[in-house]
């Protein structure tokens, strides 16, 4: 057995390690992964390590996924990229798919989920927590709190699912004018190998075109997924409006509970958070049995990873001459103001809607409280709702 073979596998065995050890998203998953791919392997510096998952953080779609992948894909190319997003992403699937089946099963069967009520509380504080840090890393000029409000407000008023792209690329017109307060760089010519654009714009098209003429619910679940995958930046916890507002409010596929259910369960499993998608997809499926929402769950899943992987195969490849082009780092400060803006949102649309109670106002309050000033790890703090809901209920 060759050198790179050994190495490889012994990439991926590492890989399946971390897919059932890191908890607590992206920020969390930094930390496993400079213990694990940095100072035990060396498979890259730690300069090395930072500077990707900084790109990956600028590119729509999983920055976690995007980093490991980008890694297998300097490793080993392509091939060993997929092995590594398959790794990466299945147990986390796995788990989100067989609670959206439960989930469904339950309802189905009549069965009450009163056992459940106070994890609704518990993940409106994680997403008003994770509202604070993403504002408070990203937003630090008065145009980009300004961007921020207006798009606060957008989101929440408008409730549309393609009001988002909108507001991303406004918001990064409107701070591309402040190139000039960039450093300058010495630029060298960009070569670019569009291979990976191409595909990652036939699949859009193609999901698009087969989805119209189809109206087969899985392929339009694929579609939804692909299209959201391709627009999400600042990873998780933008994907929390995006999704709520389009299978909630706009298409109503899930209930309120349902989807708080689940984001909720996600906050205490490793992996990807991007997971959560499976669960949003199974449930969406509701006439076509337990196969049929693992095939939706598959289909999301599909449709929500494949667009960032796409995408930062594409970029890493020039990324180095990219970067030095002040426009391109100006247009930054816009798009994640707008993005910490869609977070203040999602915070507000599951708000109003929980039932108001001291309890539940006391666990939200509590929830947000603990993750700020304390260390305390969110699964713990999500099992703690979950067995409270069991002795009350």
């Amino acid at each position: 057995m060759s050198i790179r073979r050994v190495r490889n596998i012994i990439f991926l065995r590492d890989v399946s390690i971390l897919s059932v050890t890191a908890f607590g998203g992206p920020q969390g998953h930094f930390g496993m992964f400079l213990d694990m791919l940095v100072k035990k392997r060396a498979y890259l510096s730690e300069e090395d390590l930072v500077e990707l998952f900084a790109l990956c953080q600028v590119l729509p779609g999983p920055t976690s996924t995007q980093t490991i992948t980008s890694l297998g894909y300097k490793i080993g190319g392509p091939n060993l990229a997929y092995l590594t997003l398959l790794v990466w992403m299945l147990p986390a699937i796995s788990i989100m798919t067989t609670l959206a089946i439960l989930v469904g099963t339950a309802q189905d069967l009549n069965i009450s989920l009163d056992f459940l009520k106070f994890i609704e509380p518990v993940a409106v504080g994680i997403v008003a927590y994770s509202s604070y840090r993403i504002c408070s890393k990203v937003v630090n000029t008065k145009l980009g709190f300004a961007l921020m409000i207006i798009s606060a407000v957008a989101s929440y008023v408008l409730k549309s699912p393609y009001a988002f792209p909108a507001l991303i690329i406004l918001g990064g017109l409107a701070t591309t004018w402040k190139y000039k307060q960039q450093p300058v760089e010495e630029k060298e010519r960009i070569k670019i190998n569009w291979s990976n654009l191409i595909l990652w714009g036939t699949v859009l098209a193609s999901v698009a075109i087969l989805g119209g003429i189809t109206r087969f619910q899985p392929i339009l679940i694929l579609e939804n997924f692909y299209r959201n995958g391709s627009l999400i930046f600042g990873g998780g916890q933008v994907l929390v409006p995006l999704l709520y507002t389009e299978f909630v409010e706009f298409k109503e596929m899930l209930t309120k509970d349902e989807f708080i259910h689940g984001y909720g369960m996600v906050q205490a499993i490793p992996g990807p958070t991007f997971s959560f998608s499976a669960y949003v997809g199974a449930l969406s499926i509701d006439n076509m049995g337990i196969g049929g929402r693992i095939f939706g769950a598959i289909m999301a899943a599909l449709g929500i990873f494949l667009p960032g992987t796409f995408l930062i195969f594409f970029v890493i490849r020039f990324w180095e001459q990219l970067k030095k082009y002040r426009s391109v780092k100006a247009s930054l400060e816009g798009i994640n103001a707008v993005s910490a803006g869609m977070v203040i949102a999602a915070t507000f649309l599951i708000l109003i809607p929980m039932k108001p109670s001291l309890l539940n106002y006391g666990l939200m309050i509590g929830t947000t409280a603990t993750l700020l000033f304390t260390k305390f790890p969110t699964p713990i703090i999500i099992v703690g709702g979950l067995i409270l809901g069991i002795i009350l209920a």
